[in-house]
């Protein structure tokens, strides 16, 4: 699907920036996000983001990095399934690639990417297989390690020590997603807000556009041919931010902004004034049927030896049965899907949350604003637009700071690896 740009803020009391706040600027109309060309002057990038043509098993994993802002300014940059990170000093110019080193001086022979600071002085990161969280100083001498018990998909520090986590559970009948908050020191867990979805039996087909096939011998796979309808869970898992030190947790599915105090007791609820998107039935039984010619023009060998044990006669058993399964959900389509809420949020250094609907168009860098004041009311409507570059509009992408826009994206036309580390200025046309 389409990502768009809608983009909803909310501002409290106090949040105001000395000179021109950047909410003055939303409401002067549309907004340009200019290169600051001071910016991360003769970096060689095709040096300093080699990995950008890594691949996974044919698959691109060079474009899926993310920043991280210090605390005095200097950026790191994530490399997904590298075991280093490349550090910028404040004025953007490349410094030196960094891993983990352990207590006995080895290096870390594989690192999560980081999520974020904590204490100002201390470095967490994303969980690996076994629930580690490590954590490290800014040299990349390792601290400690917290244990979660869970899968995460966001986490967030928090001004007293705290991380807020957006985690997710399967258990036997359903599946649980939850907010927790988790204290640096006793590693000790509080939840404050969970939503249950009931779970199918798996290899049993009872949602549309859900398929899943389990091997006689040992393994399954499964697959979804349609945006917001899977089925393992909530429909958009909630996002997180803190402002003027609260919790906002702002649901996508119910469009409902929750503010919490930073030891996870709730303030206020409210919902967002603003409609939903859907997905049309048309548009459904067109993506159906791509997903159908998608499936069929497949090596319907390609499980072959799945998990050691898939023989090509039970692998092209699953093939046919995923294609059959999908031809049948087509003819079944008679309903409206509706679309979350929103797709993502940024929070820009004024404290405001800027909430992002779902693009009709790819690539036009725009996005409609609506800016909540005082605790939820709209004040304004705006666009943004780039000239330069391929924006990609997420937390992991772009990071506020001091009233710039600090952003890891692809600048247009480049020759060589496209993938720069920019500062936009925020201004008016």
């Amino acid at each position: 699907m389409k990502k768009i740009l809608f983009v909803i803020m909310i501002t409290c009391s106090g949040f105001w920036a000395h000179g021109q706040n950047l909410l003055d600027i939303y409401k002067g109309g549309t907004v340009v996000l200019t290169p600051d060309t001071e910016y991360a002057q003769n970096n060689n990038w095709d040096t300093v983001f080699k990995s950008y043509y890594d691949t996974l098993y044919g698959a691109p994993m060079g474009n899926r990095k993310s920043l991280v802002l210090m605390p005095d300014g200097s950026v790191v940059v994530n490399h997904q399934y590298r075991n280093f990170y490349s550090k910028f000093s404040p004025n953007g110019t490349f410094l030196n690639e960094f891993g983990i080193t352990g207590n006995n001086g080895k290096k870390f022979k594989k690192t999560q990417r980081i999520s974020g600071v904590i204490n100002n002085n201390t470095f967490f990161t994303g969980l690996n297989n076994l629930g580690d969280m490590f954590c490290f100083d800014f040299d990349g001498n390792y601290k400690k390690t917290l244990k979660l018990d869970y899968m995460t998909w966001q986490q967030l520090p928090l001004p007293n020590g705290k991380i807020a986590v957006v985690g997710w559970v399967i258990w036997k009948t359903k599946f649980r997603d939850f907010v927790a908050l988790v204290d640096y020191e006793t590693n000790d867990k509080k939840i404050i807000w969970e939503h249950f979805t009931s779970r199918d039996e798996f290899g049993v087909h009872t949602q549309l556009f859900n398929y899943t096939y389990e091997f006689k011998v040992q393994g399954a796979i499964g697959c979804t041919t349609m945006p917001f309808s899977k089925a393992s869970g909530i429909k958009a898992r909630p996002k997180l931010a803190c402002v003027n030190d609260q919790l906002v947790l702002a649901n996508p599915t119910s469009g409902e902004i929750s503010i919490y105090d930073l030891d996870g007791n709730l303030v206020s609820k409210k919902q967002m004034d603003l409609s939903r998107g859907q997905i049309s039935v048309e548009e459904q039984k067109e993506i159906q049927q791509k997903a159908i010619e998608r499936y069929k023009n497949m090596n319907p060998l390609r499980f072959e030896g799945f998990a050691g044990k898939v023989s090509a006669e039970e692998s092209r058993k699953a093939h046919n049965y995923l294609v059959k399964t999908m031809e049948a959900d087509l003819r079944k389509i008679t309903d409206p899907i509706s679309k979350p809420y929103f797709s993502t949020l940024l929070q820009d250094s004024d404290g405001n949350i800027l909430f992002f609907d779902f693009a009709n168009e790819q690539g036009a860098n725009k996005f409609n604003v609506w800016i909540y004041k005082n605790g939820g009311q709209f004040v304004c409507e705006s666009s943004f637009v780039c000239d330069n570059y391929e924006l990609q509009i997420n937390p992991e992408k772009m990071v506020f700071r001091d009233g710039y826009l600090y952003g890891l994206q692809e600048l247009k036309d480049a020759s060589g690896v496209p993938l720069r580390l920019v500062r936009f200025s925020i201004k008016n046309r």
